[in-house]
């Protein structure tokens, strides 16, 4: 893969930071398209985006530092990593409830409006993944299974080589979610356009990638980390314990929704 698209000097322009910096920017773009939808101010969805943004770089660095004991939060290597996404997700998540709640906006049609955003921006930034080599997959004998590069290695530690020094092809699980949210982007864009009530876009986006994530946990392979030991004594990454989470948040608000409909 590509870690490096290229250097100013000695400074390294990583392929990963410039893709998450496009995620984001279009996750913003369509969020705001969708929000005007609603007849909602787009200037003020940009200002809630970067604050929703910033919200999710904390949580995505706590969640980092809770389960993973080895974690040098003074380095640089801390600085530029992306955190755990799921960190991300929920801190960018209670951001924008606090924020809603500042600027009095009604919150289900704001988040239906960032949900498609959101799986754009992981179906771009997961290229980044890709590109850098973090988040790596098991080894395959599969036809479609990647070798990383050197310098992919030296990033980030992505194996390269197998126990008996011949070249280890691994599960591609970036692209796996990459491509796959992206056809779940598709998806809540349309289901946008025909949602039945405010919130069924947010709640689609919650039950879908937490099933999505859920499987492509097993095929993943790279240090994860064990928050209070539940990796442990469950058998489970800490990200599926998550999943397992939100798909039951999802569905709680899913039959809330429909009841408040119903009356």
């Amino acid at each position: 893969m590509y870690p490096e698209l290229f250097r100013i000097g000695d400074f390294p322009v990583n392929t990963y930071g410039v893709l998450l910096a496009a995620a984001l920017l279009l996750a913003l773009v369509v969020a705001a398209k969708l929000a005007a939808r609603e007849g909602l101010t787009q200037a003020r969805i940009y200002d809630l985006g970067l604050w929703t943004i910033i919200g999710g770089l904390v949580g995505s660095k706590l969640l980092m530092i809770l389960t993973d004991d080895t974690v040098d939060v003074f380095s640089f290597d801390f600085l530029r990593s992306g955190g755990v996404y799921y960190g991300g997700l929920l801190g960018g998540f209670f951001a924008l409830v606090l924020l809603v709640r500042f600027y009095k906006l009604p919150f289900w049609k704001v988040a239906d409006a960032f949900a498609p955003g959101v799986a754009l921006g992981q179906a771009i930034g997961r290229q980044g993944c890709f590109a850098a080599g973090c988040d790596w997959g098991k080894p395959t004998a599969l036809p479609w299974g990647v070798r990383f590069s050197e310098l992919g290695h030296e990033n980030t530690g992505v194996p390269i080589y197998g126990a008996d020094g011949s070249d280890l092809y691994l599960h591609p699980t970036q692209a796996y979610e990459s491509f796959t949210m992206l056809a779940v982007f598709a998806i809540l864009i349309y289901l946008h356009s025909r949602k039945n009530f405010d919130g069924q876009v947010l709640i689609a986006y919650g039950i879908i990638y937490a099933l999505v994530r859920f499987t492509i946990e097993f095929f993943r392979d790279d240090p994860r980390g064990d928050f209070l030991g539940l990796t442990t004594m469950t058998g489970l990454s800490t990200s599926q314990l998550i999943s397992l989470a939100v798909a039951a948040g999802a569905v709680a608000l899913l039959i809330l929704r429909l009841r408040q409909k119903r009356k």
